[in-house]
């Protein structure tokens, strides 16, 4: 049984440079036909059960009108939320204005995502983006009278980006003071424009620099570092974020989307006409109980706290030291056992995926 739902909405007004996910330019007859096919897959797979997270991401979700976003909420107006519940929508800055957050908390909205990336204009074109600082204070602002839980995105490591740029986007970010910040190392992906281009990614090592600076900088200004690319006040961390990386069943509907519900973890379609036609699942998995071990170590290390003990063996019936190469790995220092928590040490966070290669290793061969 899941408890939460993640809902994507392929459709964006502008395509970012970097982007690689499912996308595509808004187009009004395209969006009435996937709203209707949307609701019959959620129609198909839903339960009557109480909800503790909604996400709805993209894409651009505010790229619907106002009558498409009454189609989209009517989706999931029947759903049963738990007292103390987080439905988060992603916003473009450029789309803020009253009348949607005002839509978006008749809604039941209560947390509100935005994708700011930075404010340093010698990458706007790079980006193929645009900011006002003036403009997103005023936004933000706004945004803050309707809600009291917001995330903003950080990305960095772009070509030529100096610290000092990205203390410049930092400082900023810091004079919004808001709930929650996501940060991005740019990924130069496949079939993205800036992958077409054959653009270079920075040093490795001025890469781990930033991350290093970004770790300290938010840190000293009191957010809590509680996932390797997550910062939050006290209180406010992203519960939906959290049932990915606690290893938790999840329902995702809508083209791109991935689920991990009835023990299948699946992912559907980015083919626009196979999803329109009903053909929503590219790939779907049974989930086995080793894999499930796996999984709550591979996303459990994502978190700071890293993976309880306690928790493996009520789950699972077994100890964690038992099913994987825990010590050796502590041995080598690329994991920690602190207060029952394995854990990677913070001076290696940086290199987690190393890590867990490492890991994976060490699983493959015990299967």
């Amino acid at each position: 049984m899941y408890k939460s739902i993640y809902i994507h909405i392929p459709f964006c007004h502008n395509i970012c440079s970097y982007c690689d996910f499912c996308k595509m330019f808004y187009n009004k007859n395209l969006v009435d036909k996937y709203l209707k096919e949307l609701k019959n897959e959620y129609e198909s797979l839903k339960e009557d059960n109480v909800i503790d997270t909604i996400y709805i991401g993209g894409g651009t979700p505010s790229s619907l009108s106002m009558d498409e976003l009454d189609k989209l909420f009517e989706i999931i107006k029947d759903v049963k939320l738990s007292s103390n519940y987080e439905f988060t929508f992603e916003i473009n800055p450029e789309d803020i204005d009253e009348e949607l957050l005002i839509k978006l908390k008749d809604n039941r909205v209560n947390r509100i995502s935005i994708g700011i990336e930075t404010i340093n204009e010698k990458f706007y074109k790079f980006l193929n983006r645009y900011n006002n600082k003036d403009i997103l204070k005023e936004k933000i602002k706004l945004c803050k009278k309707y809600f009291s839980n917001i995330n903003i995105d950080l990305m960095y490591a772009f070509p030529k980006e100096t610290i000092d740029d990205l203390k410049n986007d930092l400082d900023f970010f810091k004079s919004l003071d808001v709930e929650h910040i996501s940060t991005y190392s740019l990924i130069i992906e496949d079939n993205t424009v800036i992958g077409n281009k054959n653009t270079l990614p920075i040093a490795e090592e001025l890469d781990r620099k930033m991350y290093d600076y970004i770790i300290k900088y938010l840190e000293k200004i009191g957010y809590k570092h509680y996932e390797i690319s997550n910062f939050s006040k006290e209180g406010y961390e992203s519960i939906h974020n959290l049932t990915y990386w606690n290893n938790e069943h999840y329902l995702g509907i809508g083209l791109g989307a991935s689920g991990y519900i009835n023990n299948y973890r699946y992912t559907n379609t980015r083919s626009i006409n196979k999803y329109l036609d009903g053909n929503y699942i590219y790939e779907k998995e049974k989930v086995s109980t080793r894999q499930k071990e796996e999984y709550e170590l591979i996303l459990g290390l994502r978190k700071i706290n890293g993976v309880n003990k306690k928790d493996f063996f009520n789950k699972y019936g077994k100890q964690i030291e038992d099913e994987f190469d825990i010590i050796n790995l502590i041995g080598k220092k690329l994991l920690e056992d602190n207060l029952g928590y394995i854990r990677i040490p913070k001076d290696k966070l940086y290199i987690e995926n190393q890590i867990l290669i490492n890991f994976i290793g060490d699983i493959d061969e015990k299967d």
